[in-house]
């Protein structure tokens, strides 16, 4: 063996191994309980960051030890058709070639798509494998696969037929870069520098009230002016009439409980087609919508004199024109929080539209009691009410996009596909063949443990609870582990666009799988938010090197006549036995980090500093007592470093097996 441990001559070599010999194929045994792990599917459009090497760590780290204990493990991989982030990375390679989608025509833009997915829909799945996790690959599953489009179909259509799903006319998110609508988790919001605008309204009879607002190129489709209830200062002007600055239209004044009296002057303008509350309080008066922004961004005809002119200049010349009819009283610095796309960072814009909604008046429910009920718990717990919080008051859901990649509302004449959620949501029980009744799907259903990231709790977590119960009865899993979030040293979040992101495969490169799937766990140690350091990584390596040397050095003389034990032995067994005990209660308990603490310090201190170190002076005495150890620590250490192990076990035990088919130690 060689004295410092080279992990580019072993885990390529032995990943080949585990693949060619099926180690991680699932088959159905009778009678025995499976543990199973769907994979949360990463867009094709995607690479892997550190987000996924921690969650890919984790669940490899609980697949490995499950399968050790003996019991039928299933980790289900796949990918997603990523529809909003597919079809603006397609349209940037035709943008290189100065074309668009529209210069393609529909049928010939998906075809490029498709075309696309082939050549570079894998490599994600191909860093997966750099990691060293053992999925079942057998089982690879698409969600543009054909049989997963059926089964997209038929939840679709089952809600259909229910009367849950309808066509309504809402205010929804656009986003005139990617000409589709977006939920309101699709939304990020910045916090930019901007400014309040105090307008006068003149009074039909005499005198005028101000408004105020962030955004006057709105004022266009203003079909009223509202004040709270409760706000003495305007009490008086219930039932006048304002006329509406710049287009000398008469609107009414109203009172509603909506109003946030505290903003500005307490008065505000009531913009229904492109504003969430004012559609509400619109709504509560019969008052008419009036689009004055159209899906590119510009004033439509309703604007008057400002027709066809971006919102951009549209503002611009508003503001000169209240400027100028002595409408603008004042203007004051305003932080704003402007709603940007998730995907191409266009700023949003509110206004309504026809779209599909699916109802959530009895779904939304179904996800919260089985919660409140126990039957699926989060790790931490803390995680449930953040859970709970979002399905009170839930509105319904926008699942119609009106972008060309994706799954086709299913429906005569109907162009918009689904949102991607809506198709991802049925990923625990469609990957095992559903609607069809397949013995898969009794035997691997329900799933065991669900491991995903906070961001994502209500865009997937809920609508993967609510989903299963619809459609199978049953909750897709008991347990929701919610892993922290890997922020840099500068606790801010990692971009590899912006130049604040880690590419987990140059750690990989630079100090081998292990020592990263290592270090990860090392410092996943309960906190919600990790601040990562390659320094955790670099100490992980000298760990992998150190149990390298102290394999070395037990399996160098194993010839030897093997002596009576002694004190040394008895304690160094003692210990054994315990962190045995230790790392098996942390890994049921979802306790990561705390496990791998115990691992390291019981490796390199009692069993290299102290008991190795005594055990020179006694070799042949101690070698039995050696051996013992060193066979139980790559065993309890298989799960997070499992490419060195794997190696080790196989210089020390020959032809008995590949280390991830051995038995975990029992009390």
């Amino acid at each position: 063996m060689d004295k410092v441990y080279d992990p580019k001559d072993v885990e390529e070599r032995i990943y080949s191994d585990w693949l060619k010999n099926q180690y991680f194929k699932a088959k159905i045994v009778r009678n025995k309980k499976p543990f199973v792990i769907v994979m949360p599917p990463p867009n094709i459009t995607g690479s892997l960051h550190m987000g996924h090497a921690l969650n890919l760590t984790i669940q490899d780290v609980l697949i490995r030890y499950k399968r050790m204990q003996g019991e039928v493990t299933l980790w289900v991989p796949g990918t997603d058709h990523a529809g909003i982030a597919t079809q603006v990375v397609v349209e940037k390679e035709l943008g290189k070639r100065g074309k668009t989608r529209l210069d393609l025509g529909k049928e010939q833009f998906i075809e490029k798509v498709k075309e696309w997915r082939e050549k570079y829909g894998f490599e994600i799945l191909n860093q997966f494998k750099k990691l060293g996790i053992s999925a079942d690959w057998s089982r690879l599953i698409y969600t543009m696969d054909p049989a997963y489009v059926k089964a997209v179909e038929t939840a679709f259509l089952h809600y259909y037929k229910k009367g849950w799903i309808y066509k309504g006319e809402r205010i929804i998110n656009w986003c005139s870069r990617c000409a589709t609508s977006l939920s309101d988790l699709e939304i990020i919001h910045v916090e930019t520098k901007g400014k309040l605008y105090f307008i006068k309204y003149p009074i039909k009879d005499g005198g005028f009230v101000t408004v105020a607002t962030s955004r006057p190129e709105t004022m266009l489709g203003d079909t009223a002016v509202a004040v709270h209830n409760k706000d003495s200062r305007h009490a008086s002007l219930k039932g006048k009439l304002v006329i509406l600055p710049l287009l000398s239209r008469e609107i009414p004044i109203v009172i509603d409980s909506l109003v946030d009296k505290d903003l500005g002057s307490g008065a505000v303008k009531v913009t229904p087609a492109h504003d969430p509350i004012d559609f509400e309080i619109a709504s509560h008066h019969q008052l008419p919508l009036i689009k004055v922004i159209n899906e590119e961004g510009k004033i439509t005809k309703e604007g008057g004199p400002y027709a066809n002119l971006d919102k951009v200049k549209a503002r611009e010349k508003i503001l000169e024109d209240l400027k100028k009819g002595a409408f603008l009283e004042k203007e004051e610095e305003y932080q704003i929080s402007m709603p940007t796309c998730y995907r191409c960072n266009s700023v949003v814009e509110p206004l309504v539209s026809k779209q599909w909604f699916l109802k959530m008046d009895k779904l939304a429910p179904l996800a919260a009691n089985a919660v409140k009920k126990g039957a699926v718990t989060f790790i931490p717990k803390k995680w449930s009410k953040v859970y709970l919080n979002w399905l009170k008051n839930l509105k319904d859901w926008n699942i119609s996009r009106q972008i060309w990649w994706g799954h086709k509302i299913p429906l005569p004449g109907e162009k918009d596909v689904l949102d991607t959620w809506f198709s991802s949501a049925l990923w625990p029980f469609t990957v095992f063949g559903w609607p069809k009744k397949t013995a898969d799907l009794k035997y691997f259903y329900p799933t065991t443990v669900l491991s995903t990231a906070r961001d994502i709790i209500n865009l997937w977590v809920s609508r993967l609870v609510f989903s299963g119960l619809e459609f199978m009865g049953k909750e897709p899993f008991s347990k929701v582990y919610v892993h922290p979030t890997i922020f840099n040293i500068e606790g801010k979040r990692m971009s590899k666009s912006l130049g604040t992101g880690i590419d987990p495969l140059d750690l990989i490169e630079k100090y081998g799988a292990d020592a990263t799937r290592f270090g990860l766990m090392y410092i996943n140690t309960g906190t919600q938010d990790i601040k990562f350091s390659e320094n955790a990584i670099i100490a992980a390596r000298n760990f992998a090197n150190k149990l390298w040397n102290i394999s070395r050095f037990v399996l160098s003389e194993r010839t030897k006549v093997k002596g009576k034990g002694n004190n040394d032995d008895k304690l160094i067994l003692k210990d054994l036995n315990l962190i045995t005990k230790i790392v098996t209660q942390d890994l049921e308990n979802y306790r990561f980090g705390q496990a791998a603490h115990s691992l390291y310090d019981f490796v390199w201190h009692k069993f290299a500093d102290i008991y190795i170190e005594k055990a020179k002076k006694r070799r042949s005495h101690a070698q039995a007592t050696l051996e013992q150890v060193l066979e139980t620590c790559l065993i309890i250490l298989h799960p997070f470093m499992p490419f060195i192990t794997e190696e080790l076990w196989q210089r020390f035990k020959g032809n008995s097996g590949p280390i991830m088919l051995t038995k975990w130690p029992r009390d």
